[in-house]
């Protein structure tokens, strides 16, 4: 290609703004259009899009290569003459094209100098087509500095691209690329817009030969009085169809000009009543095509395999879901049998079934424990001679208590637990011999009280318990001691004396529970060393913590401050089971609680861990299966020791008392 070919596209005519005589031929250096920057502007109608075919179908004659930008679909009437490729969206293309045919499309123009229109109005996704226009000119761009091939790339309705206001996306920016760096590549880029007031001012400032059709509104005049002269704006608004100033860098003056018709089929022309008739088009090589179909075909085939993939991939993730649930129902069962299962080693366990309360209940009267201790026939009936009218003898009616006298004797008769044949209980009845005035000793409350140590430690050569208190009472009934002096008051104000004090009877009960304690030879078990561990925990809690002044702090402290066998059972197993748990495993559930969602892996290497996949899994397992964390999809697993406590506790809470369980067992036992 000679530098100083040139492209006759217009001819000079008259009226203001014109300085050459009309009819004269204007035309345009091939080399200019081919790697400048070039700007084509005028409303709707007046002959723009003429320009721009006429400027293709001149460089089309000449063999040199370009690619339309159409967004109307107003350039395929180009077929009708030229072999030129036309590739869309749709099926009235020659192929329809992606993104993934971007760098081949790039080759087919620069390569194999084969003209494309692409038209973008067969694409109803407007963020598809500008994503296929960024490709497409980021590909034109990377070849275009290997080949320093002349090509022109014509962009119609360019203001949607690079505006003057607002934010300008990726294609804008690849086209103004185009139009700063292209040239010295030897791409050019001419843009075609119906409103220069809506263009980016960098774009128009910057181009090399510029086009004024006719422009009515202020804000475009306003752009050519900037730009041109004040007389070329007031004369732009009166330029007929086609008409226009022509303002190039390789020209000294202004022209106004008229441009020629087009040749080919006017498809953006206004349709009118005629019948219209499409024009038989030219069709390109069938090689072309098929290297494109290829592209499609494989497309396709990649798009096939993951439906495929992704279908797979649903069917697992539901397969999954299935298996979770079973084992949900399966980690339900299991909690249940264990449950069970404590319940019935903790009933066998126990001291007697139902024993437990009923001696708690009597532990508040030594008369009411001593009596339930003895048989039926042996606590005293009233005689038949007592007061059928319902009233209480005088001794019962001032206060005092059953006859002891009869209580004793029934001691008497019913022999000690670990003596059968009751030769080592100590009568009550022989004392009273000695106490003509039926007065209880201190002596006796000691004997008493050795003799059911001795008893309850299974000696067999003691008093039981039950006769401890009864012996007990016996004092309570018939004497009363002085604290300072340690004598003792018979019931009738006398004084008697006695060997005892009231720090005596502190000092033998003292005695009676330290051989109690003594004698309990059982060793606790792991489970409860870890229990009474962390129920000294909850102690120190209860009593360090501050508490605060709302509602739910008072609720929360109240929890806290409990004892730990005040706690509901689920509570204090939840805190034995997670204290039992090895360190990486709690640190591994700590990392679930702190961050969220997270894979195994890097639980377990926030834990200290090595990332040993294995290893990490068999930990993650224990946590799954306690039921502290779960299955959310995708390899991920969430903290769910709230959603574990609420669903034990359904009902039987308030969802304050929740909270503070769950910060009571999450202090505890993780962050202890």
């Amino acid at each position: 290609m000679a530098e100083t070919e040139r492209i006759t596209v217009a001819e000079t005519s008259e009226g203001p703004g014109g300085n050459e005589p009309a009819g004269r031929e204007v035309s345009l250096p091939v080399v200019e259009i081919l790697t400048g920057r070039g700007f084509v502007t005028g409303k709707s109608g007046c002959g723009k899009s003429n320009s721009g075919s006429v400027i293709a179908e001149k460089l089309l004659d000449g063999g040199f290569g370009l690619l339309i930008v159409d967004i109307d679909g107003e350039y395929y009437g180009l077929k009708e003459e030229y072999e030129i490729l036309h590739v869309g969206g749709d099926e009235e293309c020659d192929i329809q094209v992606t993104t993934d045919h971007s760098e081949k499309l790039a080759s087919l123009a620069l390569d194999q100098n084969v003209p494309i229109i692409l038209d973008m109005s067969s694409y109803l996704d407007e963020a598809e087509a500008e994503a296929l226009l960024t490709e497409v000119a980021r590909s034109l761009f990377a070849k275009a500095k290997k080949r320093k091939q002349p090509f022109l790339l014509l962009v119609e309705e360019v203001h949607e691209y690079i505006p003057e206001k607002g934010s300008v996306g990726e294609c804008g920016k690849m086209l103004i690329k185009i139009g700063k760096r292209g040239r010295k590549h030897g791409l050019g880029i001419c843009g075609i817009s119906q409103r220069p007031a809506d263009v980016k001012k960098d774009f128009i400032t910057q181009c090399d030969w510029l086009l004024w059709h006719r422009l009515t509104w202020n804000n475009d005049t306003k752009v050519v009085r900037r730009i041109l002269d004040g007389e070329y704006a007031e004369a732009v608004e009166s330029l007929d169809d086609g008409e226009g100033f022509l303002m190039t860098d390789w020209a000294e003056s202004v022209q106004r000009v008229q441009f020629y018709r087009k040749r080919t089929f006017d498809a953006g022309a206004t349709p009118g009543l005629d019948d219209f008739e499409r024009p038989d088009l030219k069709s390109v090589s069938d090689d072309l095509v098929s290297e494109l179909q290829e592209i499609t075909e494989d497309q396709q085939a990649r798009e096939s395999q993951l439906t495929e993939l992704r279908e797979e991939l649903d069917r697992k993730n539901s397969k999954i879901a299935e298996l979770e649930t079973e084992l949900q129902d399966a980690r339900d069962l299991s909690r249940m049998a264990e449950q069970f299962v404590g319940a019935l080693v903790q009933h066998v366990e126990g001291p007697a079934p139902g024993r437990t309360e009923r001696e708690r209940m009597q532990s508040d009267d030594p008369i009411e424990a001593a009596s339930a201790a003895l048989p039926a026939n042996a606590v005293p009936t009233p005689s038949a001679d007592s007061d059928r009218s319902g009233s209480r003898p005088d001794s019962d009616r001032s206060g005092s208590r059953p006859d002891s006298e009869a209580v004793l004797s029934a001691f008497d008769a019913y022999p000690n637990d670990g003596d059968p044949d009751g030769s080592s209980v100590v009568d009550p009845l022989a004392a009273r011999a000695d106490d003509p005035e039926g007065v209880g000793t201190v002596a006796d409350v000691e004997t008493a009280a050795d003799g059911g140590v001795a008893a309850d430690n299974g000696s067999g050569d003691g008093a039981s318990e039950t006769e401890v208190f009864g012996a007990m009472m016996e004092v309570d009934v018939g004497t009363t001691a002085t604290e300072d002096t340690g004598t003792v008051i018979d019931s009738n104000g006398t004084e008697s004396d006695s060997e005892f004090s009231a720090d005596e009877i502190l000092a033998t009960l003292n005695e009676v529970t330290e051989r109690e304690i003594d004698s309990d030879d059982r060793q606790p078990t792991p489970r409860e060393e870890v229990e009474a561990t962390l129920r000294s925990d909850a102690e120190i809690v209860a009593t360090g913590g501050s508490s605060g002044s709302g509602g739910s702090d008072a609720t929360a402290a109240s929890v806290l401050a409990s004892g730990p066998d005040e706690q509901p059972l689920v509570v204090r197993e939840l805190k034995a089971d997670i204290a039992a748990m090895e360190t990486k495993t709690r640190k591994m559930l700590s990392f679930y609680r702190e961050f969220g969602p997270g894979t195994p892996l890097n639980a377990h290497f926030a834990a200290g861990g090595d990332g040993d996949r294995k290893l990490a899994y068999a930990h993650n397992r224990t946590l799954r299966l306690a039921g502290l964390i779960e299955h959310v999809g995708r390899g991920h697993y969430d903290y769910r020791l709230r959603d574990l406590l609420g669903e034990e506790l359904s009902g039987h809470v308030t969802e304050t008392q929740l909270e503070a369980y769950v910060s009571e067992i999450e202090s505890t036992a993780l962050d202890g």
